[in-house]
């Protein structure tokens, strides 16, 4: 495994309710990156087909005009789109983080889909807790969705927008040894001047402080809102244009002392974010400080994880009485305990 490597993160407004067009812009940044020599792309939180900024624009029963068309253009496991942007990874020799809006059945989630260079799923995951009146919107991830996997690269792991302000889901991943954290953010120019919470000053101090805790890098991709998403979301509405204004692109990379690291662009400028990581580094930045190792007290705190996958049906054999998904450990106990 090298140490010494380049990642990119992609800073681009979304094909908004376009998927087709949103998966051959994708396919272009993934070459780009890769003919730039980087090992990893990361993309912002539901960059396929764009996030949801209409949630907080307007009342529900102006935002439901948008329900059919972001379902319809939200994407699949094992869909075509799926599967092109498996090939995109694989023909660049690239492992590729992907934001998007999964459809399962008829729920939508915020997903992040993690492809090896190989072109194989490393990493399917949900967040687990959709934030504010994203929650008319989407379903929730479980604990299985705190995974660091380990990789070509080094040790990865994903977590979307105020996922960043989870002290407890922080910490598990971190107990991980994470070593390279995609941070999938949306636009940060939602509530202007309004929200300072929401604003690019709190959420990239949320990406910065990650790093520093985690002793990792963080990968840190933002989309922004472009002229043509804003006329769609606020049809010429001068308050709506305030609460939505074009731009809000602040992507950074911040290495495991909290420096930003990297190349550097507008928040209205569309393109890569790339840096040269070492890690190297993360022996250094652990020796001071490893939360979740030798700078932790478990005798006074610790954090109880439920990792399992959590599901609204389990199906039962008729005869043992147990579910037909568990594996063979958890139907022992279960067997055990009945007699």
């Amino acid at each position: 495994m090298s140490q010494v490597f380049k990642v990119a993160a992609v800073q681009a407004a979304p094909s908004f309710l376009n998927l087709q067009e949103g998966i051959k812009r994708a396919v272009k940044y993934i070459e780009q990156a890769a003919a730039e020599g980087c090992k990893l792309v990361v993309f912002s939180e539901t960059w396929l087909p764009g996030y949801p900024n209409q949630i907080w624009l307007g009342p529900v029963a102006w935002s439901i005009q948008f329900v059919a068309p972001y379902f319809e253009n939200s994407v699949e496991a094992g869909s075509e789109e799926d599967k092109t942007l498996a090939k995109a990874a694989r023909d660049n020799n690239i492992q590729v983080s992907m934001g998007l809006s999964e459809r399962a059945g008829g729920s939508l989630y915020i997903a992040q889909w993690h492809y090896g260079e190989d072109g194989e799923i490393i990493k399917r995951r949900r967040k687990l807790k959709p934030t504010h009146v994203e929650r008319t919107v989407y379903g929730e991830g479980d604990g299985s969705d705190l995974a660091v996997i380990e990789t070509s690269i080094g040790r990865v792991g994903q977590l979307s927008c105020w996922e960043h302000l989870q002290p407890l889901s922080k910490y598990a991943m971190y107990s991980q040894d994470e070593q390279i954290h995609c941070a999938a953010w949306p636009n940060l120019a939602l509530y202007e001047g309004g929200a300072y919470a929401l604003g690019h000053q709190v959420n990239n101090a949320a990406s910065m402080l990650y790093a520093v805790e985690g002793s990792c890098y963080v990968i840190a991709a933002c989309a922004l809102v472009s002229k043509e998403q804003q006329d769609v979301l606020c049809e010429g509405d001068p308050l709506r244009e305030q609460l939505c204004p074009v731009g809000g692109g602040y992507t950074k990379i911040y290495a495991p002392d909290g420096q930003s690291i990297g190349t550097e662009i507008a928040h209205t400028e569309e393109g890569l974010v790339t840096a040269e990581i070492d890690l190297g580094m993360i022996a250094v930045a652990k020796g001071a400080a490893d939360p979740a190792g030798h700078y932790s007290r478990p005798d006074v705190t610790r954090l109880m994880l439920n990792s399992k996958p959590q599901r609204p049906v389990m199906a039962f054999d008729e005869t043992a009485g147990i579910a037909s998904d568990m594996d063979d450990i958890e139907a022992a106990e279960v067997i055990e305990a009945a007699e």
